[in-house]
């Protein structure tokens, strides 16, 4: 039979424990060799091994710097001109080169024809809008010197107040003064580095604190009084006759209730609520403030355009944009305004929803697409005086002139929705500021086109007098 022997029997317990003993001093001789910095530089080979797999380049993929590993170039930009750093990489490779953040793959394009092919002829397939792990994290859980930034501020946003509430705000209104207070104040966090930082690494950042953190807590305030305005409407709200944007959405909330599908829902109402705030306010008031300080540097350009005014609408007579047709010096003046402030420099990404082709190279669905627009509007084969403020550069023979090269709203399937309101914004304001004031600047201060960088290129806090005419 077969068997094991009492001898054997009870030597195995000695040999197991022997065994034991023998593997216990392998693993403690394997950990002395695994010394901490050893496990963090393994962690470091496999972390770059995995990131070298997930973001290998396809084929046909347009040339760019060298990459770091999981940073991507994320040190190769100067994140306060980002806009100007850029266009170094433009002279070395060319008008399409691509870019990355992290792992964000993105590629920039240059010039007005590839901009077209790009947004126009491909706008089916470069249609959508990136989501930054930011917004993500933001949508899924904006006689005396005087400083004219809050004060345009304040009479832009009201304009948006009275289509979206039905109400404008009085510029006492502590609680409106304190929403446009944050929206500025997110307009400049959401490019600072702590932002860049979170949008390469969110998993990390979401635990640690910083700059991000305080970003977040902004966005929930701006929504916190958003809610409260749609509270406010509830209370009253008549479906059968809507008030304004908010009472429309309302509407339509009601209309598909039960309807899984629909994207119907507060949520999204505040969402599109915000966005309507921050296109709608931010870039006019900008471009005003812009223009005031291109009339306070360039006097001669100012009463030219006053002389007009004078002309065709009188002192005294409000203006309309039934008189812009009249008016194409001012017009000009307003437009090299937009050129020159250059407030959206690299334009508002795309995405790419389908995969494509663009001069020969394959971009691959997520890829993110950036325009550049400040070498489009500063190409010196399409303005006689790239980087001089010059109204002659839309005019021919005395009338406006349409020039292809000029984007300030984009151009194809995303070009901008409220491209008509905003040229009718800037006219009206623009026009009715210079029929009662000359704008100069303060004595013994000197103006300069210093920016700062944010959502848009604005400029550094000024002051600027505004001198009645008499």
């Amino acid at each position: 039979m077969g068997g094991t022997s009492p001898a054997q029997s009870a030597l195995e317990p000695v040999d197991l424990r022997a065994r034991l003993s023998k593997m216990g001093s392998l693993v403690a001789a394997v950990w002395r060799v695994l010394h901490p910095s050893s496990l963090l530089l393994g962690a470091v080979v496999f972390l770059l091994l995995a990131n070298f797999f997930k973001n290998r380049l396809p084929k046909n993929y347009p040339p760019g710097p060298a990459r770091l590993p999981l940073l991507g170039n994320f040190f190769q930009l100067d994140y306060k001109q980002p806009h100007l750093s850029i266009q170094k990489y433009v002279k070395k490779y060319g008008n399409l080169f691509s870019m990355e953040f992290g792992a964000w793959s993105s590629v920039l394009i240059t010039g007005l024809p590839l901009i077209k092919e790009a947004l126009v002829h491909q706008g089916h397939n470069i249609l959508d809008r990136p989501m930054s792990p930011v917004r993500k994290r933001i949508f899924k859980t904006n006689g005396q010197p005087f400083n004219p930034h809050f004060k345009i501020n304040n009479a832009v946003s009201n304009i948006i107040c009275s289509i979206t509430f039905g109400e404008r705000f009085e510029y006492q209104d502590s609680q409106f003064q304190e929403m446009l207070r944050l929206l500025d104040d997110i307009i400049g966090m959401e490019v600072s580095v702590w932002t860049q930082l979170y949008n390469t690494f969110p998993r990390i950042m979401n635990f640690l604190p910083g700059f991000h953190q305080t970003l977040f807590g902004k966005w929930e305030q701006l929504k916190l009084f958003i809610s409260r305005v749609i509270e406010n409407h509830k209370r009253d709200w008549n479906p059968e006759e809507p008030r304004d944007f908010i009472d429309a959405y309302l509407k339509e909330i009601e209309k598909h209730k039960g309807d899984d599908a629909s994207s119907f829902n507060e949520e999204n109402l505040i969402f599109s609520t915000l966005d309507l705030f921050f296109a709608g306010t931010e870039t006019t008031s900008t471009t005003l403030r812009w223009g005031l300080l291109y009339m306070a540097l360039n006097p001669e350009i100012q009463e030219k355009v006053q002389a007009e005014i004078d002309r065709v609408i009188g002192p005294s007579q409000q203006p309309s944009t039934d008189a812009r047709e009249l008016m194409p010096y001012t017009n000009a003046v307003i437009h090299e305004v937009q050129r020159m402030g250059n407030i959206i420099p690299l334009n508002v990404p795309r995405e790419v929803n389908n995969a494509t082709t663009l001069a020969g190279y394959h971009l691959p669905k997520g890829t993110m697409v950036i325009t550049n627009l400040t070498a489009l509007h500063r190409d010196p084969e399409e303005w006689a005086t790239p980087n001089t403020f010059n109204p002659e550069h839309f005019l021919e023979n005395g009338q406006l002139k349409k020039r292809d090269a000029f984007l300030p709203f984009s151009i194809g399937k995303r070009v901008c929705l409220g491209e008509q309101l905003a040229k009718a914004e800037l006219f009206i304001f623009f026009t009715s500021l210079l029929q009662k004031f000359t704008f100069k600047p303060p004595d013994n201060e000197k103006l300069s086109l210093e920016f700062r960088m944010g959502v848009t290129i604005s400029p550094v806090d000024h002051r600027l007098r505004a001198v009645p005419r008499a």
